[in-house]
């Protein structure tokens, strides 16, 4: 599958979507975490239309993979970055949990773990691992109904302009992703407007990473100190709640054992 200076993503599209949320329990399995806590959210609109003809659209919502990605040039510890392909990773040992990235993200899709002892950023990596061994992203190669569709993002952008084009009473005029946040690898077409389903109205012009990057690197030396000092504390943090956990441990079985 995987062919050299050719960039990833997705197509995703709401009116072969039936709700059905596959997808968020393929990407539960894959990632090995509670369905609440999967990468994925379902955006959908309420029910429209008057009985007995009514309609209702949904479709799944993650990373859309930005060009140039605003949570990226936020980022001042590098846990963030995009790969070869174009996919926006994140190193959990990296993050120290300052949400910077949830701040700059236009599409709100990093989320924090903040039911865990040390919170992190958790979302969507277009399951690198799969792709690496030349599978599909788990949520793709589970939907039943091509709602979503993995593939080389020039494609994707053709297909999905073919789409309308072709059937132009079945969706509306926009793909959301081309533009939005300076554009996208996460392209979406839908037979309602984006807002009638909750997607953010991300601003089309250029990406704000380029101002980020003034921001938090502009000055090196002070953000070099910064991250620093701040990743010594949380590792430090970190370890110290873990021997605590250990310690408590070892208590609570020596009870057991007397």
């Amino acid at each position: 599958m995987k062919e050299q200076n050719h960039k990833y993503g997705f197509l995703m599209d709401a009116s072969l979507c039936i709700d059905c949320r596959a997808c968020l329990v393929a990407c539960s399995v894959e990632n090995n975490v509670p369905m609440e806590h999967t990468r994925i959210w379902i955006k959908e609109t309420g029910v429209q239309g008057q009985f007995p003809e009514l309609e209702r659209h949904s479709i799944p919502f993650h990373c859309m993979h930005c060009l140039d990605p605003s949570c990226v040039s936020a980022c001042t510890v590098g846990a963030l970055q995009v790969n070869d392909d174009g996919v926006v990773i994140y190193d959990n040992d990296r993050c120290i949990g300052c949400r910077y990235c949830m701040y700059a993200c236009p599409f709100g899709v990093p989320n924090f773990e903040w039911e865990q002892r040390f919170a992190l950023i958790v979302k969507c990596d277009l399951c690198v691992d799969r792709m690496a061994e030349g599978r599909q992203p788990a949520c793709a190669a589970t939907c039943p109904t091509q709602a979503i569709t993995f593939g080389y993002r020039e494609g994707l952008l053709d297909l999905a302009r073919t789409r309308i084009k072709n059937k132009p009473d079945s969706y509306i005029d926009h793909i959301y992703g081309e533009n939005e946040n300076g554009g996208t690898s996460t392209y979406y077409i839908s037979p309602v407007p984006f807002d009638e389903m909750g997607f953010p109205a991300a601003d089309c012009g250029e990406s704000p990473a380029h101002f980020n990057r003034l921001v938090t690197h502009g000055t090196p030396t002070v953000a070099a100190g910064v991250a620093i000092a701040m990743t010594a504390a949380y590792q430090a943090i970190k370890r110290q709640g873990e021997d605590n956990a250990l310690a408590e441990e070892d208590h609570a079985q020596t009870d057991e054992e007397e």
